[in-house]
């Protein structure tokens, strides 16, 4: 027994050497130590994410009120909803898993930006996931779900920019944020359908 739980402990770390490893590389491809031309931008598309998560369910849920419509209301609130969830699973992670910046670890990673929290997931994608994914099932069409993703793609791609996040650190967003606004999606839909039955 003693051996068995040695040799998982060793392919445990072996593991999360070898995963280490890739994250730095794909990260050096991406980010550059020299200010970029294309830094600017990035530094929008990051700092926009904030006013997007807050900016686009009070839209939905303005149009919703001027048009009477109870979907367009529903779906601002199942945003406000996935985003809540998703702020507590990528808190919960963060301080869970407590990943040191690759700024911090690496002498030749330099933030471009400022950030304490820890690294894992990554905040800024996972919030633009939640919303730009809860956007998509709400409104499930090409030019509300082609739009959606290129910007929370773009706000996961300028943290590596940016060098505050890993490769790891984004992937994990994503799929913290959309598991999120999958999750309240699913969830709307059972209580529906249960507030129906119940009112037959």
């Amino acid at each position: 027994m003693r051996n068995r739980i040695l040799t998982l402990l060793l392919l445990l770390i072996s593991t999360s050497v070898f995963a280490q490893n890739i994250d730095i590389r794909i990260l050096r491809s991406v980010y550059s130590p020299h200010d970029l031309k294309s830094d600017p931008f990035m530094k929008f598309v990051s700092n926009s994410n904030n006013y997007m998560v807050v900016g686009i369910p009070i839209t939905v849920g303005i149009v919703g009120l001027i048009k009477h419509d109870e979907k367009w209301i529903n779906s601002a609130c199942q945003i406000v909803v996935a985003n809540a969830i998703n702020l507590g699973a990528t808190y919960t992670l963060k301080y869970t898993i407590n990943r040191d910046r690759p700024f911090l670890t690496y002498p030749d990673i330099r933030n471009k930006v400022n950030e304490d929290s820890p690294s894992f997931p990554s905040g800024h994608t996972s919030s633009a996931f939640a919303t730009a994914t809860s956007l998509s099932l709400a409104f499930p069409k090409w030019y509300v779900i082609v739009p959606s993703y290129m910007w929370a793609g773009t706000v996961g791609y300028s943290r590596m920019q940016l060098g505050v996040h890993y490769p790891g650190d984004v992937l994990g967003g994503m799929i913290t944020g959309a598991g999120s606004a999958y999750l309240t999606y699913k969830l709307n839909k059972w209580i529906n359908k249960s507030y129906a039955r119940k009112h037959e």
